[in-house]
Formats: structure tokens, sequence, C-alpha cells
């Protein structure tokens, strides 16, 4: 799921060396802490939340086939 969110998160920033994932293990779900630089950060939200919501929908859904729980943070 880390290189999931990596890759796509990459491919929308300036500075895509400044991004790093990291996951944080839950009793029931998996977290991933996503850091970006500041300045970048408007472009991995996106305009009301629109691109942070479709790169959730993305991660949820690969991990559903899984049959895991993971929630993207965006720190």
């Amino acid at each position: 799921m880390n290189e999931l969110v990596e890759l796509l998160v990459k491919s929308l920033v300036d500075k895509p060396d400044q991004v790093s994932v990291q996951a944080v293990e839950g009793d029931r779900s998996t977290v991933l802490e996503l850091r970006v630089a500041p300045e970048d950060m408007g472009k991995v939200i996106g305009k009301q939340g629109r691109i942070a919501r479709a790169i959730r929908t993305i991660v949820k859904a690969a991990a559903s086939k899984e049959g895991k729980k993971v929630v993207v943070e965006i720190m």
C-alpha cells in the first residue's frame, strides 16, 4: 500500500524527493501517514479535497481487495 500512495503522490507534486509514507499498524486498520513539502500540500489535497478523496478511494479499493482496512492521513 505504501508504494501505491507514494507512486500516486510523487506524480502530483513538484518535490517528489520530499514525499514519505509511513505505515502505522493498529488493531483493526493500518494508517498511512503521508508527508509532503509544505508548498505541495495544496496539490495533494486539491480543490475542496477532491484529490485527497480520490487517493483515499483508490487506497480503500486496493485494501479491500486484500481484505484490509487502510486509512490515509495527510500530514
